[in-house]
């Protein structure tokens, strides 16, 4: 980075270049502790495949999870205008008052969570260009609102959960899935907060003006952030960047989060193995970008309300993953043999 504030695009380029790898001996360490565990092997699943990603990204075994934080950013699209949501553009400040009172569903979740929330704005009051005229954004804006993402996570984080609120942002996510991925402009388009079929339609001719008039958006993915991306899909990108860095996993949202993080797997592959999908949403787009970037979601509740809220619900499955780990006995604590005695296929006997 240089001494300015804010890097330029090329600086972060250069920083996806240099991200840190995996603790395989963290990894490997939580990977011996869960065979001695009063189990069969494989027993708890999932939770299992938690419980070494937390070590491997932590860099520490057992990996500890008693200060997760739930990050949600707010940016308003000027490609609103073309009525590509059920709802006004307004409804991103007022939702953005509605989580600051307590009132939105992820301050609940959060709440059960025992988890930090914290709400962050990217000048609402001045959205993006329409982005079916030209880019999105400037260069500048765009690594402005990279860095300001990055601010996010801060020493101390456990876990970050990340997600969104922007009214358009899922036209939003899907041109840039277009961009990133291909196909057709009907295959990433859906209904959102709630279009008709027509409604559906209208959004796909969007997203497809959206490709025509920023064909550059196809060469490189910091490029077609910029040019489709919203500010808050950018802040998604800067804290993903910042967690991987700071070694803090990260549970991503749903479909608008997850596409803000595709532009880092396009960029390099393995610049999300930090990262676990908390869901998959009922958005139709999400499930063919999960393939894409090879991700399986934790959850599956036919939700796609955003602002983290999927995250926010998976953070309790994550903490019962390293319960398991770390106060489970092992075989030799317990006093129980390791010989499996012939039974029922994944029971003790």
């Amino acid at each position: 980075m240089s001494d300015q504030q804010t890097p330029t695009l090329d600086e972060i380029r250069a920083v996806l270049r240099e991200l840190p790898g995996p603790d395989l001996e963290a990894g490997t360490a939580a990977l011996q502790r869960e065979v001695r565990l009063v189990k069969p092997r494989g027993a708890l699943g999932r939770l299992e495949e938690i419980s070494a990603w937390m070590a491997t990204w932590q860099g520490r075994t057992p990996p500890v999870l008693t200060h997760p934080r739930i990050a949600v950013f707010a940016g308003a699209h000027g490609v609103a205008a073309h009525g590509v949501s059920a709802y006004p553009a307004s409804v991103t400040a007022e939702m953005v008052r509605t989580f600051i009172d307590g009132g939105a569903a992820v301050n609940q979740l959060a709440r059960i969570a025992e988890s930090d929330l914290r709400v962050y704005e990217l000048d609402i009051e001045n959205p993006t260009a329409d982005f079916t005229h030209g880019p999105a954004m400037t260069e500048e804006a765009c690594a402005r609102a990279i860095a300001y993402g990055m601010m996010a996570v801060e020493p101390g984080l456990h876990l970050l959960c990340l997600g969104e609120m922007g009214i358009g942002n899922t036209t939003s996510a899907a041109a840039l899935c277009l961009a990133l991925f291909g196909g057709e402009a009907a295959d990433w388009a859906g209904p959102g907060t709630g279009l008709d079929a027509a409604g559906v339609t209208r959004k796909a001719a969007v997203i497809a003006a959206g490709l025509a008039a920023n064909p550059e958006a196809k060469a490189d993915p910091l490029e077609a952030l910029r040019r489709l991306g919203g500010f808050e899909l950018c802040a998604i990108v800067g804290a993903v960047i910042a967690a991987r860095l700071a070694r803090t996993p990260v549970l991503l949202d749903g479909y608008a989060c997850t596409a803000a993080a595709a532009v880092l797997f396009k960029a390099d592959p393995k610049a999300l193995d930090h990262c676990m999908v908390a869901h998959r949403s009922a958005e139709p787009g999400h499930a063919r970008l999960l393939q894409a970037i090879g991700k399986c979601p934790l959850l599956d509740f036919d939700m796609r309300l955003g602002e983290a809220s999927g995250a926010a619900l998976a953070i309790p499955l994550v903490k019962a993953a390293l319960a398991c780990h770390t106060g489970m006995s092992t075989f030799e604590e317990a006093g129980v043999s390791k010989e499996a005695k012939p039974g029922p296929a994944g029971s003790l006997h």
